[in-house]
């Protein structure tokens, strides 16, 4: 009877960089530059279309070049339509600094291609908060300011005074981005300086009105930066 031996094999893990087509939608108001930039990140699972239309809603944005980035990440959402997401739990790190390069250079073309007057607010609703919060702090473009709706600022960012103005929003009855985080954030933003425009609305997850019409303040505010 003959014996044979199999030798022990090891996998190993290789990443290789490649090319990956990223889709964003841009809308400018007529007349004559320069504007300033309204950049936006949709939520998971959402488009850039889903981000626009909020753009779209928040008041006197139309004053504005309004950018909606879409996620480099695409799949068939719960409602079998097509949505993407900015993270995943795999390659993490990867992930982000991918992510940010590829904001980088959308706003970069942007901002060749369109009479863009250097100002540059991120807004970024649920996911996208997150990925507004690493655009504006790891990205090679200042901002003006940052708009977050449902989302958190991520735990490892630091020197969030980059961010220069904040407005931070979350409805009452938000599940996904609790009370307590919402007030962990204000303490971070506060810590690092800033003083950051509150709005806690009746609500849920998402926007509403009185969301909106906060939002336009604020925007109104940066007309003046």
């Amino acid at each position: 009877m003959r014996t044979s031996f199999l030798k022990k094999t090891s996998m190993q893990e290789h990443h290789l960089e490649t090319t990956v087509t990223g889709r964003y939608l841009v809308e400018s108001p007529d007349g004559v530059g320069p504007l300033p930039l309204l950049a936006g990140f949709h939520g998971y699972g959402q488009t850039a279309e889903d981000e626009l239309e909020l753009l779209r809603n928040i008041p006197g944005s139309g004053k504005w070049i309004r950018l909606s980035i879409e996620a480099l990440h695409p799949f068939i959402n719960a409602k079998g339509q097509p949505g993407a997401s900015w993270m995943t739990r795999r390659d993490r790190e990867l992930r982000i600094a991918e992510n940010v390069r590829y904001v980088d250079a959308v706003i970069a073309k942007v901002t060749a291609e369109l009479p863009v007057d250097g100002r540059l607010v991120m807004h970024g609703y649920s996911q996208g908060a997150g990925m507004a919060s690493r655009a504006a702090l790891l990205g090679r473009h200042a901002v003006s300011a940052v708009m977050l709706l449902g989302g958190d600022i991520p735990p490892e960012l630091g020197d969030l005074a980059r961010m220069r103005a904040v407005h931070i929003g979350r409805g009452e009855r938000d599940r996904l981005y609790s009370q307590k985080r919402f007030e962990a954030d204000i303490i971070r933003l506060r810590q690092a300086g800033l003083d950051p425009a509150m709005t806690l609305f009746r609500g849920g997850h998402g926007p509403t009105g009185e969301y909106f019409e906060a939002a336009g303040r604020f925007l109104a505010e940066m007309e003046f930066v």
